[in-house]
């Protein structure tokens, strides 16, 4: 009983053997995942997916560093969409500024805006942080997004940071890093969150986990992710699986 709470599955990677994915994802055990789109293709690839399987659900938002190209009508579409059974969450939203494609100013605008439209609809958030964990951190707070809290997905920061996460009512997300061998971080984050605060991800097709790094990731090797932290944490396999989706249909609202 795994939950993959970020797959990309909506992605050109996955166009040519969607349905064998799928089956290897089943037989691994996966028996949900939350389709994340982030701009108006993968938003619209994410719906369709989740009106033909009902183990997939889809979170809809913006993704910051195409925070330059969005517009009033594409927030009033996702407000809309909000409004589907299955749309679970808005996101991913956040600040990346590994990339400079998108201005700072506007990034922090856009999260912010995305930010409000959660509090607005009553739906948790994902957020996607890279290079820029202390204005995420503040822009959270200064938007009192804890009412509606959400996940730090893919989480690479300190775990003093995701403990302060946690403290804002946001689940800590770990995916396939913290199964690098050199990956000193995550491994840290795992030990001292609360087993009751953290999810799983593949965030497929990117960031595959050992021993397939550097290949396509996809949603069964979610598996090798709660293999690590069941060890890291010397609990079994089945009590990190059983958890940690418990932890996703509590965030969710998925019964």
């Amino acid at each position: 009983m795994l939950f993959d709470t970020h797959v990309h599955v909506n992605a050109e990677q996955f166009n040519e053997d969607l349905e064998e994915v799928i089956e290897r994802a089943k037989e691994a055990g996966v028996n949900n995942m939350v389709v994340v789109g982030f701009d108006r293709p993968t938003i619209k690839r994410a719906m369709e997916l989740v009106e033909t399987y009902d183990f997939m659900y889809a979170a809809v938002g913006w993704h910051p560093v195409d925070a330059i190209d969005m517009t009033e009508d594409d927030l009033q579409w996702i407000e809309e969409l909000s409004n589907h059974p299955k749309v679970v969450a808005i996101g991913e939203m956040g600040l990346d500024y590994h990339w400079d494609k998108s201005p700072k100013d506007i990034q922090k605008e856009v999260f912010r805006k995305q930010i409000r439209l959660a509090k607005k609809v009553g739906l948790p958030i994902i957020i996607h942080n890279r290079e820029a964990t202390a204005d995420i951190v503040n822009i959270l707070k200064e938007e009192e997004a804890s009412s509606v809290g959400g996940i730090m997905h893919c989480f690479s920061g300190s775990a003093e940071t995701a403990l302060e996460c946690v403290d804002m009512n946001f689940y800590i997300s770990l995916g396939g890093p913290v199964t690098f061998k050199n990956a000193k971080k995550p491994k840290e984050v795992a030990a001292a969150v609360p087993l009751d605060r953290l999810l799983i991800e593949t965030d497929c097709p990117y960031l595959a986990p050992h021993p397939f790094r550097g290949k396509r990731n996809e949603p069964s090797y979610v598996k090798l992710v709660a293999e690590q932290i069941a060890e890291i944490k010397q609990l079994s396999i089945e009590e990190v699986s059983k958890t940690t989706t418990e932890n996703a249909k509590k965030l969710f609202g998925i019964n």
